[in-house]
């Protein structure tokens, strides 16, 4: 049976609103719970390789909760998180109340509600884009990838951390066993659906992954395009500069 929160086409933006608005509670203990908290190494290894330097402007788009805008924040660069979802964002701007309370790091975020495929910025505006587990979700996923690279400046570097598809056959069988068969269960208890969660691997059965993502990076002109694979592949880091 298809993923309820899956959809092709137009109507793919409503039902991922839908999906982010109904898991945004739990969104940061869910994915503490799945990754083993990996998903915070992950996260700080993508901001190591975008080299942020104090003064320089990040856009981090699809930013959920806020975790690499933070990260991004705490290297005193002016970072700009970008979300459609209120839920998410909500939890974002609170988490970015206290860091405001309790030091300084606040004050070099901010977050705002925009749309990864129409950007609302000048072209070669940011020093760095990032992305983290939301390419996938996109309704055009090369759209938004085209516009992380219309709105990076030339020189500038763009990160895109994803869920992957490793190539050995095994450990790819035990990862999406685990995608079925245990994941959705966390979206059972703590969301009271479990298509909430199993909705990743249906988005990721559909999605290119690593591979794909660095194919449409050099279509894009783009130059140094590596991938970082987590855990043989479990997870990726997709990075490259503007020319």
């Amino acid at each position: 049976m298809a993923n309820k929160f899956y959809a092709p086409g137009e109507s793919r933006p409503r039902k991922v609103q839908d999906l982010f608005t109904r898991i945004a509670p739990r969104y940061d203990l869910i994915n503490d719970l799945q990754s083993f908290g990996l998903h915070r190494l992950w996260k700080r290894r993508l901001v190591r390789m975008a080299n942020a330097q104090s003064g320089e402007r990040a856009l981090d788009v699809c930013c959920g909760t806020g975790d690499v805008t933070l990260a991004l924040a705490h290297k005193e660069v002016d970072v700009t998180g970008v979300d459609f979802s209120e839920a998410m964002l909500a939890i974002a701007r609170e988490r970015l109340a206290r860091k405001r309370s309790g030091n300084s790091d606040g004050k070099h975020a901010h977050f705002v509600v925009g749309d990864a495929e129409n950007l609302s910025y000048p072209n070669d505006s940011f020093d760095i884009v990032t992305i983290s587990y939301g390419l996938r979700n996109l309704s055009d996923w090369r759209m938004g990838l085209a516009e992380m690279h219309r709105v990076s400046k030339a020189g500038g570097r763009l990160l895109v951390l994803e869920f992957g598809k490793p190539k050995n056959a095994l450990w790819r069988a035990a990862y999406f066993a685990y995608l079925r068969l245990v994941v959705p269960l966390f979206g059972k208890i703590f969301c009271g659906d479990s298509q909430t969660y199993s909705y990743i691997l249906e988005s990721l059965q559909h999605f290119p992954a690593q591979t794909g993502i660095a194919a449409a990076l050099q279509e894009l002109g783009c130059a140094k395009v590596r991938t970082c694979n987590l855990l043989g592949g479990v997870m990726s880091i997709n990075y490259a500069q503007k020319r």
